[in-house]
């Protein structure tokens, strides 16, 4: 039986919640949780996920979008995490070649920089041995003309050489809805949209959570025997609700990253340099953009709609004139931008570049667990963690058994394409029956590149636009991926769609300018808005394209 994961299907979908008992009740719908519920739901526990906002709609969109191995965490000595997410990076890979890809990284040094050619070669090669780093993609070292002839755009003055290594790059939201696919066909309740705004006890326990609807109103309580709060920068707050926020708490770091067109910004070849201030920031070309990142700055303001100040642009702006000079790039060059928090473990007398990234768990008298901290990159090993605890409680409760952890060798939706050896392979011949529907190839081959082996849904979708005719001045290409999102991916906002579902808000702005008003008047039909709610979700995409060009303080107040 196929689980649907419709945004069609809200209400019944919290009806069918509320009527149910599971094993575990997840808050929050992030890459932390999607892993999760991935991998309680296959080794036989019956689990629900709760989000209040879309999934991966705080920190899991608004990474650097990098499954990297972290380097710069040699210098702090945090030899483990980096052997554990340096590993988990090919994990990642493997079980998702469409939203995953090894990116050659280029760090270049300077004879006033942060690293030599010694202590580069070293930290690559203890980098390469730490993580587990295949033959083919372990460190070179390069020459000041071979580092030239990879990135002619390079500062020259004091260009000693550089080091040249992989990295991973993703689509981080699109990677938190694909692991969050599979956890749903795997059996998993999942719906976003869903505020958990008390908690439900018996006898001091925690049992639960009442959600409330956001977007179709209503309040339903979910129960579970156990619940695991996943909520990234809101994890104090469900701890302060729990009554348990003791001891360790967060701390919220911003972090701000800059998009510019390849045309004013034409980076060959990734880059990881270092700042004026001794900081490390990445330059990434992608889909024809440059983008930069990022900022590390404590952060105490809005939680959910984080914002890029103007001092954080020209930061990234000096940066980048520093290492790349001939570009002379200024603020009218900016894109497109994102600003997103890093849920870090707070640590005394450190700097925010300086706090740690490692994950830990936080058991209340309640019985809730908590998970804090960590990176993108190990969300899978942090999953397995906490289900492993899970499971203990659980089978210590006399529920169970439970199977051991599956996930490390288990594609996730749309991954199905043999592993990335044949990834190429698979994305030709999808690239060959796209064109056999009337698809010009390249646009074949962004579909298959995007969906993975998800593919010939879209396809599906497309023949039916066209024997349909288009639907609300729509072309049949984007009718069928907005139609996949809200059927299969539970988009239910136009912001959904053009941030997380596609990630065209950030690197093809100008392709959401275009279809913005025909996508909010297709997706009112599609889900039945009521008048103010297409005010409302307009009102909201135009708010985030006009923050994604204009820095925080030119910003009207935010809509509610």
């Amino acid at each position: 039986m196929k689980h649907r994961f419709s945004g069609m299907d809200r209400r019944t979908k919290l009806e069918e919640m509320a009527n149910g008992m599971y094993d575990v009740l997840i808050i929050g719908g992030g890459i932390t949780g999607a892993g999760i519920a991935l991998d309680a739901q296959k080794r036989g526990m019956k689990t629900a996920l709760i989000e209040m906002q879309d999934f991966a709609a705080g920190t899991s969109s608004r990474s650097t979008k990098l499954v990297h191995g972290g380097l710069r965490y040699l210098k702090q000595f945090e030899v483990k995490m980096v052997a554990e997410v340096g590993k988990e990076r090919a994990v990642v890979y493997e079980n998702g070649p469409h939203v995953t890809t090894p990116e050659w990284m280029l760090l270049p040094f300077y004879e006033d920089g942060t690293f030599g050619a010694f202590t580069t070669s070293v930290g690559l090669r203890v980098y390469d041995f730490l993580a587990g780093v295949k033959p083919e993609e372990r460190r070179k070292m390069l020459s000041k003309e071979e580092t030239l002839g990879k990135e002619p755009l390079l500062r020259k003055q004091g260009l000693k050489g550089g080091g040249y290594y992989v990295e991973y790059r993703t689509d981080d939201s699109r990677l938190t809805i694909e692991v969050m696919k599979k956890a749903v066909e795997a059996g998993a309740s999942a719906i976003n949209y869903a505020k958990a705004e008390e908690l439900i006890y018996e006898g001091g326990k925690l049992v639960g959570a009442k959600a409330r609807d956001v977007i179709g109103g209503g309040v339903y309580e979910i129960r579970a025997r156990k619940v695991v709060n996943a909520t990234g920068p809101w994890v104090d707050t469900l701890r302060e609700l729990d009554r348990s926020k003791s001891g360790k708490t967060l701390r919220l770091t911003k972090g701000v990253h800059l998009v510019f067109d390849g045309s004013r910004f034409p980076l060959r070849q990734a880059i990881y340099f270092d700042t004026a201030d001794k900081r490390m920031v990445f330059a990434i070309p992608r889909d024809g953009k440059t983008y930069v990142g990022t900022t590390d700055t404590d952060y105490a303001g809005d939680t959910v709609h984080p914002r890029a100040t103007a001092e954080d642009r020209d930061y990234l702006l000096a940066a980048c004139n520093h290492m790349f000079p001939e570009l002379l790039l200024t603020a009218k060059d900016i894109e497109s931008s994102w600003a997103g928090l890093r849920p870090l473990i707070y640590e005394e007398g450190k700097s925010p570049s300086e706090v740690s990234r490692r994950d830990e768990i936080f058991v209340s008298p309640s019985g809730m667990l908590t998970i804090a901290g960590g990176k993108l990159t190990g969300y899978r090993k942090m999953a397995e963690t906490i289900t492993d605890l899970l499971a203990r409680k659980l089978q210590a409760e006399g529920f169970g058994p439970f199977a051991p952890c599956a996930t490390r060798t288990l594609p996730i939706s749309g991954g199905d394409v043999g592993g990335s050896a044949r990834f190429p392979e698979f994305v030709r011949e999808m690239t060959e029956k796209g064109k056999q529907i009337g698809l010009a190839p390249e646009s074949a081959q962004r579909l298959a590149l995007r969906y993975g082996s998800n593919v010939p849904a879209v396809f599906d979708r497309i023949l039916s636009a066209q024997q349909a005719g288009t639907g609300r001045g729509l072309s049949r290409e984007v009718q069928a991926m907005l139609r996949y999102a809200i059927e299969e991916e539970m988009a239910a906002t136009p912001v959904d769609f053009f941030i997380r579902r596609t990630g065209a808000l950030f690197f093809d702005i100008a392709w959401v300018r275009q279809w913005k008003e025909p996508v909010v008047s297709f997706m009112a039909e599609q889900l039945g808005y009521s008048d103010e709610q297409v005010r409302k979700y307009a009102e909201e995409l135009e708010l985030e394209l006009k923050a994604a060009v204009v820095p925080s303080e030119e910003l009207e107040p935010v809509y509610s």
